[in-house]
């Protein structure tokens, strides 16, 4: 049931603007953009121009709260790496030793 919330959301958005600019075509707006005045803007691009708007900064504080969240993350796995590795017992040897390569003594006229 959860893996149809996502296309329900997406589904449900489409059919709100497609309302939204079949009922609101014809009306003109006049905007006020704080330096410039536009006047006889369509209402349907006044709205997807803020429903895009909206989207934008919500990516760019999404990354910015993502690349937080990373950092802090990647900070904690390198304190718990330096605290295992102080804990590593320097005298503890392993269960089988190495093998001798050819140059340290190995045997020789090995094929």
């Amino acid at each position: 049931m959860t893996r149809f919330i996502g296309p329900l959301g997406v589904v449900s958005v489409l059919v709100v603007s497609i309302l939204f600019a079949a009922l609101n075509g014809a009306q003109r707006v006049t905007l006020n953009l704080g330096v410039t005045i536009l006047y006889g803007v369509p209402l349907t691009l006044v709205g997807f121009t803020g429903l895009f708007m909206g989207m934008v900064v919500m990516l760019v504080a999404g990354i910015r709260s993502d690349l937080r969240v990373r950092a802090v993350l990647r900070q904690r796995l390198e304190d718990e790496d330096r605290e295992e590795r102080a804990l590593i017992d320097r005298t503890q040897q392993d269960l089988f030793a190495p093998p001798l390569l050819e140059d340290e003594g190995g045997e020789e006229g090995v094929p």
